[in-house]
């Protein structure tokens, strides 16, 4: 089988600013260990790719922070996403890139900044996607099995009833994918028992993928020729041209949500998107209060607290549930269970010009 692994390395990692910013964002950062997560995705992948099959998009200054990252990569394997306009282009233009070298690749999609605590099962889980992806002409993604009735991850609804079994996996019929729900239909989805946590992780042929949009996503694919002729010569202006012409949205809503040819496998494999701060505290540790700290820290009368300041001595006296971050020219204080709008407070920082602290 070819098989071969794509990277999406593009994105701002608002949601860990002031740490994450446009220069270098969280992909880039040793967040969770001494390496950058975007290290850590390729050292995971190591094992059962060799560099001539692993492939990052993102944008060109990106691509450069990912040449130093992971020097070993072939030049040719670094897309260049000509801007940012979500994941539905970025993915049809990998897709096109490696469907001109052969058609019948199959194609792993991943994101650069999760993490994985069975990085050995989750090769296996990938292998076996990678044979139902190239089996059964189906779309397949990854759903993790939820451990709380989480509102910040979108869930699949899918069937238990005849899957696919395929090596160490099972594959189930998708149903429906839903978007991120308030807190009382989490509940009611995390009760039901057939619903999982959408990886944002997919596994597709190339050419699979181009009959699915065909079917499915009519206005990616009144580009799809286009685009891989572009990329045949490798023209970076004719591949623009048709960029901008692709809808901005993500390959959520422009595919996957709209084909009824999507296999679930599950993701038992120790699963974390590492979504907001305070994520951070089951890869630092946390003392006897559950205070996680990157920094000197004195903490009196303190709990529950998320501490990132290397630099400087931070002290904490009567406060709990509380992110304080500090870089060198912002200090963040937040609410531990508002840190997700912490990508809300970026948006009113760009509104009001305040490019300097992006």
């Amino acid at each position: 089988m070819d098989l071969r692994a794509v990277i999406l390395a593009g994105g701002t990692g608002t949601r860990f600013w002031p740490l994450s910013r446009k220069q270098r964002p969280k992909q880039f950062l040793p967040i969770i260990s001494r390496k950058t997560m975007i290290q850590e995705t390729v050292d995971r992948l190591r094992p059962r790719f060799a560099a001539e099959r692993i492939y990052t998009i993102a944008d060109r200054a990106q691509s450069a922070l990912i040449r130093r990252a992971v020097p070993d990569l072939p030049d040719g394997n670094l897309l260049i996403e000509p801007e940012a306009r979500n994941t539905a282009p970025c993915l049809m233009l990998a897709t096109a890139a490696l469907y001109a070298d052969n058609p019948e690749a199959v194609i792993a999609i991943l994101p650069a900044d999760h993490f994985i605590a069975d990085a050995e099962r989750f090769r296996e889980r990938l292998a076996a996607g990678a044979e139902a992806a190239a089996t059964g002409g189906r779309l397949i993604t990854f759903g993790i099995p939820p451990s709380h009735p989480a509102t910040g991850y979108g869930y699949i609804r899918f069937s238990d009833r005849s899957p696919l079994r395929l090596g160490s996996g099972s594959f189930f019929n998708v149903l429906e994918f839903k978007e991120k729900p308030d807190a009382a239909t989490a509940r009611t989805f995390f009760e039901a028992g057939h619903y999982f946590w959408n990886s944002g992780m997919f596994l597709w042929q190339a050419q699979v993928f181009a009959r699915q949009i065909e079917l499915f996503a009519p206005r990616l694919h009144e580009q799809w020729e286009a685009m891989l002729e572009a990329v045949r010569i490798r023209d970076e202006d004719r591949i623009a041209a048709v960029y901008a012409r692709l809808p901005s949205t993500s390959i959520d809503y422009a595919l996957m949500e709209k084909s009824g040819e999507v296999l679930m496998g599950e993701g038992d494999f120790g699963w974390s998107d590492v979504g907001a701060w305070s994520a951070l505290s089951q890869f630092w540790g946390a003392d006897e209060a559950d205070n996680s700290v990157q920094g000197e820290c004195i903490a009196l009368v303190a709990r529950n607290c998320t501490v990132y300041n290397p630099d400087k001595l931070t002290a904490l006296i009567g406060v709990e549930d509380l992110i304080v971050v500090e870089t060198d020219d912002v200090l963040l204080i937040c609410r531990r269970d508002l840190d997700q709008k912490v990508k809300d407070l970026v948006s009113e920082l760009r509104a009001k010009g305040k490019t300097e602290y992006l």
